[in-house]
């Protein structure tokens, strides 16, 4: 008979983000959508067992969709106030009603419960205390404001 006991599943608080963005980049349009970079010039974050600042360099890459959602690839990193760096790498999508999106596209505040802003976030670093953030997935949901972006990190259990 296969073993039927299930590991522990759920999802734990691990830190939040906030990303300060420049202005966007537009690349243009590809056959596989319009592509865009948004460079991530600053920022912080702050865990139970963690806190810092956005390091200065990163970016979002974006995929606009046919259908005006995003597709997002990030990769930035963040140094902790004990000057311990970790990568972010972070892959989601953005997708909402179209006028909820020509709302955020102008700038706008919106309630993060009127669209859909999920990612799959690895993190890496060489920090010996840090070591465990090596071994694990986190997922986050978000929400776009103005100039930046807030992040909600859970690790998955």
């Amino acid at each position: 008979m296969p073993n039927t006991e299930r590991p522990n599943a759920g999802l734990r608080p691990l830190l939040e983000i906030d990303a300060d963005l420049a202005k966007l980049i537009s690349i243009g349009a590809t056959p596989g959508g319009e592509l865009r970079m948004v460079p991530i010039v600053s920022g912080s974050f702050a865990g139970e067992a963690l806190r810092g600042t956005i390091v200065p360099g990163g970016a979002d890459w974006q995929t606009v969709r046919a259908d005006g959602a995003l597709e997002i690839r990030a990769r930035y990193l963040l140094q902790t106030d004990a000057d311990e760096l970790i990568e972010v790498q972070s892959d989601g999508l953005r997708a909402g009603a179209p006028e909820v999106l020509e709302r955020l596209s102008r700038g706008e505040l919106l309630p993060a419960s009127s669209y859909y802003f999920r990612t799959a976030i690895r993190l890496r670093t060489a920090a010996p205390r840090l070591a465990r953030l090596n071994d694990l997935l986190a997922v986050a949901y978000g929400e776009r404001r103005p100039s930046s972006v807030h992040l909600y990190v859970y690790e998955v259990l």
